[in-house]
């Protein structure tokens, strides 16, 4: 059975509750992500998402100098490292979420995404369930 400490991103890209809602875009744009982990030290506070940005900052009419804490997602769904793949691609379809941050206690230690679960062969058929269910979701919840 894989674990996730096998194979998660363990070099993570973070922003602190000091930063702003620019710098946290500005990071996603220089490392082509979409959602970056908020820590307090090392422990995880909350993600901020390009969807939190849109929806909570721009559709919301706030500055991008606003605070970080006041437009993260602040509801973790973590997952241990020593929890194996298949229970990773089952949070994440259950919960609608692409990326799932993996902790120790309370701090961070790296981040799976599907595509990391996609990438595995033995795994490929629960990332795409995962995926479909993530996208039948939320393609039947929103209005076009």
């Amino acid at each position: 059975m894989t674990k996730i400490k096998d194979m998660m991103t363990k070099d993570v890209e973070t922003c602190s509750l000091l930063d702003n809602v620019y710098e946290v875009a500005l990071k996603m744009k220089e490392h082509n992500i979409g959602s970056i982990p908020i820590v307090d030290g090392e422990k995880i506070v909350g993600v901020m998402t390009d969807r939190d940005i849109v929806l909570r900052c721009i559709a919301e009419k706030h500055p991008a100098s606003s605070k970080v804490e006041d437009i993260m997602s602040k509801h973790l769904i973590t997952l241990s490292p020593e929890a194996s793949a298949e229970e990773a691609a089952h949070i994440m379809a259950q919960n609608q979420i692409r990326r799932l941050p993996i902790v120790e206690g309370d701090c961070l230690v790296g981040m799976i995404s599907l595509g990391d679960l996609a990438i595995r062969e033995s795994l490929g058929r629960q990332a795409y369930v995962a995926l479909e269910n993530i996208s039948e979701s939320n393609f039947r919840n929103k209005p076009f």
